[in-house]
Parts: C-alpha cells; sequence; structure tokens
C-alpha cells in the first residue's frame, strides 16, 4: 500500500531530522573535544560534547558496558516499529498527531544509528539557569520531546463531537407523558 501524500511528507520531515541531527553530532564529535564546554549564550546555553550509553536524561547508562548497548538498541528498534504502525494506523485527517509521531520517528532513528553504530548517543545541547541545569541533549531528543508534547496536547484537546456525546450522557432521562 502506497503512503498518502501528507504521509510522503511526514516521513519527509523525518528523514530532514535525522540528517540535521547526524550532522550536528558530526560536528560536535569533530570539532568539539569530550567534556570540553563552548559558551553559546553566556548564562544560558553551552555545547558540551558528552556520549550518552543510557536512553534519555543519561537513565540506564551502561557504564561502557556493550550489553547494555545493544539491550537498549533492541527495545528503541522495538519502540520504533510501535511507533511506526501507529504511524501507518493514523489516519490522514489527524494531521497533528502524524505530525508528531513523524517527529518522534526521526529522532529515535538518529540516537538509534548512533547507539548501533557507536554504542552510545553524542549529546552536545547544554542548557543552565543560575543554579538550575537540564540534562544534555540532541537534535534528535528535541524532536522526539517535541512530538510527545505534540501527542500529549493531541491526546487531551476535545474533539469536535465529543461535547453532543457527554452532553447526551450527562442529560436527565426523558419522560414518557
Amino acid at each position: 500500500m502506497m503512503p498518502s501524500s501528507l504521509k510522503r511528507r511526514l516521513l519527509l520531515l523525518s528523514l530532514v531530522v535525522v540528517v540535521v541531527d547526524q550532522w550536528s553530532k558530526w560536528l560536535v564529535e569533530t570539532h568539539l573535544p569530550r567534556f570540553v564546554a563552548q559558551t553559546v549564550i553566556p548564562g544560558l546555553l553551552n555545547f558540551t560534547h558528552v556520549e550518552n550509553t543510557g536512553v534519555a536524561f543519561g537513565l540506564f547508562a551502561s557504564a561502557g558496558k556493550q550489553g547494555g548497548a545493544w539491550i537498549l538498541a533492541t527495545l528503541g528498534i522495538a519502540a520504533l516499529v510501535m511507533v511506526g504502525v501507529y504511524f501507518w494506523r493514523t489516519p490522514d485527517s489527524n494531521r497533528l498527531l502524524l505530525t508528531a509521531l513523524a517527529l518522534v520517528l526521526g529522532g529515535a532513528v538518529g540516537n538509534l544509528i548512533d547507539r548501533v553504530s557507536a554504542g552510545a548517543v553524542t549529546d552536545f545541547i547544554d542548557f543552565y539557569f543560575r543554579g538550575y541545569h537540564w540534562h544534555t541533549f540532541n537534535v534528535a531528543d528535541s524532536a522526539i520531546t517535541i512530538g510527545i508534547v505534540l501527542i500529549g496536547w493531541e491526546s487531551l484537546r476535545p474533539r469536535r463531537g465529543d461535547d453532543e456525546d457527554e452532553s447526551a450522557v450527562d442529560a436527565p432521562p426523558r419522560s414518557a407523558t
């Protein structure tokens, strides 16, 4: 079955995320030594080259153990397949959800490439403000986060026709007079 024109365009968005993610990681790996902070915006943003052997925010880091990297890669592939199936089964009428899923797909592929090829994901975007320091992340992580926020937004916003269904349930029964 051939994907719709919308889904082809959104898969192109996923590809753009992968390309920008891999290009930015290559730049960091080539030009910025590990653990060196390059100030971008003083007091707010550094680029700092780190290798993350765990998942988001360093959770489940395998501390250099190759087995842990393969387990995380396998879980990543399983998640990627599930998101892909969800993408294909989502109707074209739900553009916001499809866009969100395309962002998650692109980000997941970008990080999976790193995990399979190097056993770790390159992170470099380092936000901080006063005493608060966010975990270092990358373009793929950003796409995944934006996608997940959009999925949450989509799941919480009211649908057309939902108000009518709820009002019918809440309405008092009619008397037969």
